[in-house]
């Protein structure tokens, strides 16, 4: 829902201005974001929400040297499918064992909730096209790190008891590298203030001592970015401003 609201938005936003020609001549040197964020990791049936904060510096009317940072939290359910093999053999193995001691309830299935909380970590470089006045178009690539924190909340005395041999101490942390792509665009009101609306598809492999398989992630973000710092250009041969 927030992904189709967020391409939606900049449908709207993208459709009246581009037929102003007039190319941009005041690009702050420095650049702060903060705002809204969204993840959306299908493989895990895992939505999360919380801040994203972005600071860059323009180093030319193309290039942005910045930092990206998110802080998100979310919940879903793990199964035993979404395990190693030998977990997954360890987790049956347990399963068969109290069913033959007679203590597992008929047509039992295996799922825990989890609490995660996940923050991303990246810096690198953004290339604008600055070619119409109201709006920035911009793309990246992605290179960082990510951590996440899951804490399962078993429901059942055999849901503990997995959990127990499987997170003995209530909760696992993670730290893995990511890469991908992003874009965006800023809706620019003024040379001091836009509203930015961007997009992230991140490649990544959290706990990969528990989960079998990799997973995509998509980031969506909306917020306001504040320019300062003085205009790069005031020196330079640029066009006048209409």
């Amino acid at each position: 829902m927030a992904m189709k609201l967020f391409l939606a938005t900049a449908a709207v936003l993208l459709g009246f201005p581009l037929f102003l020609q007039a190319q941009q001549t005041d690009i702050e040197r420095l650049d702060l974001y903060s705002g809204f964020t969204y993840f959306s990791s299908p493989s895990l049936n895992l939505a999360e929400h919380g801040y994203h904060l972005q600071a860059g510096y323009n180093t030319s009317r193309l290039l942005t040297l910045g930092f990206d940072y998110s802080i998100v939290t979310g919940h879903n359910s793990l199964t035993p499918d979404l395990l190693t093999e030998s977990l997954q053999l360890q987790v049956a193995t347990a399963l068969k064992d109290l069913a033959l001691a007679g203590l597992l309830p008929p047509g039992y299935q295996l799922s825990v909730p989890t609490d995660s909380s996940t923050q991303t970590f990246a810096a690198g470089t953004q290339f604008s096209y600055r070619h119409f006045v109201p709006v920035t178009l911009f793309v990246r690539p992605d290179l960082g790190a990510i951590r996440e924190e899951a804490t399962p909340r078993p429901r059942d005395p055999i849901a503990v008891l997995i959990v127990q041999q499987l997170a003995p101490s209530g909760h696992k942390t993670s730290w893995a590298s990511f890469y991908g792509f992003g874009g965006g665009m800023d809706w620019n009101f003024s040379r001091h203030l836009a509203l930015r609306l961007q997009a992230d598809q991140v490649y990544n492999h959290l706990f990969n001592d528990l989960l079998k398989d990799s997973r995509w992630t998509t980031r969506a973000s909306i917020g306001l970015a504040f320019r300062f710092g003085g205009n790069i250009l005031e020196g330079k041969s640029a066009p006048a401003k209409p």
